[in-house]
């Protein structure tokens, strides 16, 4: 495609692409569940997007030396345990409902870095939203919703992290280095599951479906992201993050035949109202590197 007839595409095309790829990607893994443990996914899930993305960016000597490394250490690992939080509550939980759970950690990290009335109004809605869905869930599943909201911060923490890679101007090639790094040292959780896993390890159509989940829910959607920043700034694109919980709930139901009830539903439209009301404010101008960071 060439660079004209992706300036032609909207932006919030291109993102919704990006959400229901990451959410296809998701719906697939939970199909892995029987095989593998959530976090072996998870990890296999890591391992397919780096081999990809260091097949494609080829990162030289200098993305694996100093502060840069450590940056991009950092991002990687921070990225790969909130991946595997949020495989262990899809495990537990609907994948709407765990996706708007997850929600409180962007949105309060948006609060503290501009604490005006509007964002202290955005919590205060992510917060109901996420106690409607805890109400209806926690006595199903306690487990789950605690590892939606273990992925919540780590979502914060991809944020923040992800915001210093990208504005190093090397975003794409030290995602690939942080995603080899964090992958090798999560690696010994693919031998937790006892022998069952590594049987299922040994089976090729496991080892390429995790490929493709990790190319689904990790490569494509931060490249998109990237597509995306370039022509918005930092609030239209948070804007554009109330989709996603909306897009996870779409892709549970078709996918997976996850219906929300009542108190479920309005609580993922209370996180969907959190991030438009806090999101609206403050753009700093195109390009600013929430970039790959704002979403999973």
């Amino acid at each position: 495609m060439s660079t004209a007839t992706r300036e032609r595409i909207p932006a919030p095309v291109l993102f919704v692409v990006g959400g229901v790829s990451m959410y296809v990607g998701a719906a697939l893994a939970v199909g892995l569940f029987d095989a593998l443990s959530p976090s072996a996914v998870a990890v296999l899930r890591l391992l397919g997007a780096a081999a990809v993305l260091l097949a494609w960016r080829r990162p030289g000597r200098a993305a694996w030396r100093g502060s840069r490394l450590v940056r991009a250490v950092a991002f990687g690992l921070a990225t790969a345990l909130m991946n595997l939080a949020f495989y262990e509550a899809i495990a537990r939980l609907p994948l709407g409902t765990a996706v708007a759970v997850e929600f409180v950690g962007p949105v309060a990290v948006a609060a503290v870095a501009s604490r005006r009335p509007r964002d202290v109004a955005a919590v205060a809605l992510a917060a109901l939203g996420v106690a409607l869905i805890a109400d209806v869930r926690w006595s199903g599943s306690p487990s789950g919703v605690l590892w939606a909201l273990a992925a919540a911060g780590m979502w914060a923490a991809y944020i923040l992290l992800g915001k210093r890679v990208a504005t190093a101007g090397n975003g794409l090639d030290d995602m690939a280095v942080g995603f080899a790094v964090a992958a090798v040292v999560l690696s010994p959780v693919l031998l937790l599951g006892g022998p069952g896993s590594l049987d299922a390890l040994g089976d090729p159509a496991v080892l390429l479906l995790a490929v493709g989940v990790g190319v689904l829910s990790s490569v494509v959607p931060y490249v998109l992201d990237q597509l995306v920043l370039r022509r918005v700034g930092q609030a239209r694109f948070a804007v554009l993050l109330a989709l996603l919980p909306a897009t996870a709930t779409v892709v549970g139901l078709v996918g997976l035949g996850q219906v929300p009830g009542l108190l479920e539903g309005l609580g993922i439209v209370a996180v969907i109202a959190a991030v438009a009301l806090r999101s609206r404010d403050g753009d700093a101008g195109p390009g600013i590197a929430a970039t790959n960071a704002d979403r999973r």
